[in-house]
């Protein structure tokens, strides 16, 4: 068995959002770029793989069929805003979109097929914040839903965990399983009063999913030390409770310091360590199957580096990557704790904290 794949395709780029835009081509440009000067496809432990577009049974799934006819159809008519923000579209967006959504269901098949260990789908437009009948945050449909509710509807699957790493809360993938005890979903992310204005600590699910969700709202400029204390003093334990069959990790490079849309201040290395703690899980609890698929990160000078890293971790490949490590000043430290303590006391109704 091959250790991981990289599921791409160049129409990823052919989804335009305009000059400025943060959701650019040049973002998947960039890290293939990066990941074909690493030589990490000529080790024999990572290989490209191509998707198939999704199809519109397969976005059913999640999306209403409204929305899904109102996206062909703001397409068909040259594109536009899908949402009162962001999310532009172009006329060749909705068969992208279809290819991002089928780029994450080939990579839960390729994984569940023992074809490759782990897969990260190199996709766009991102997914985590796309809702049943809305776009949102440059999201058009949400890829990791489609891909979770595929593992559950056809490979029988009843306990997937969903770990949201992106800066951003994933108020979509929250909505979709928030009554599902199938589905744990698991989002560090930055403050959520401005955006998306869900992903609190107390929203912990509803009906047969009360308990299946957890969140840990950092505040602003939050460093590497405060983030992987939560995620081992939160994150593992549940993970390790919940045992899960299989790991989707919504992946946002956006959580580094240098990021123009986000307003974290993590490193680089910080990814690395955090995808070295699931691959941990994932080897001990799901015999490895674990698929990262890309949300946010927006920084032109370490996307490509941070998704190579990440990948070369998943294939057990050295890379080396330099990069500071700011420190957060005392009073973030303190808010941080404070999150951190208020996070664990709700979800010890759950879980053994």
């Amino acid at each position: 068995m091959k250790k991981t794949a990289v599921v791409f395709t160049p129409k990823y780029l052919n989804h335009k959002t305009g000059i400025g835009h943060p959701e650019s081509p040049a973002r998947l440009r960039m890290t293939m770029k990066e990941l074909k000067r690493s030589g990490l496809l000529e080790t024999g432990k990572c290989s490209l793989v191509e998707p198939e577009a999704a199809s519109i049974e397969e976005l059913k799934f999640i999306h209403e069929s409204d929305y899904i006819q109102l996206v062909r159809r703001v397409c068909a008519s040259g594109g536009g805003l899908l949402d009162l923000g962001d999310t532009v579209i172009s006329p060749e967006s909705f068969e992208v979109a279809l290819f991002a959504a089928g780029g994450a269901l080939k990579a839960v098949e390729l994984v569940m097929a023992g074809k490759f260990q782990n897969a990260f789908a190199l996709v766009r437009p991102p997914g985590h914040h796309a809702g049943p009948y809305y776009a949102l945050g440059f999201c058009i449909f949400n890829n990791v839903a489609i891909a979770t509710a595929h593992l559950l509807r056809n490979f029988n699957l009843d306990h997937v965990l969903i770990l949201d790493v992106d800066a951003h809360h994933g108020n979509g993938t929250q909505e979709i399983f928030y009554e599902d005890d199938r589905v744990l979903y698991i989002s560090l992310h930055q403050d959520p009063t401005d955006f998306p204005g869900t992903g609190f600590a107390d929203e912990v699910g509803e009906g047969k999913g009360l308990g299946y969700t957890v969140n840990v709202p950092f505040p602003f400029r939050i460093d590497d030390r405060t983030y992987l204390e939560a995620f081992n003093q939160i994150v593992v334990p549940i993970v390790q409770q919940y045992k899960p069959q299989f790991i989707v990790v919504s992946t946002g490079f956006d959580n580094h310091y240098s990021d123009p849309v986000a307003s974290l201040s993590l490193s680089a290395l910080s990814y690395v360590e955090t995808f070295g703690k699931v691959l941990e899980l994932a080897s001990k609890f799901c015999m490895g199957r674990l698929v990262a698929v890309l949300e946010g990160g927006y920084s032109r000078s370490f996307l490509g580096r941070m998704a190579v890293a990440v990948i070369a971790k998943m294939a057990g490949v050295p890379y080396p990557i330099k990069d500071k490590q700011p420190v957060a000043g005392p009073k973030i430290q303190k808010w941080a704790k404070k999150i951190i303590e208020e996070v664990k006391s709700i979800q010890s109704s759950f879980w053994d904290l």
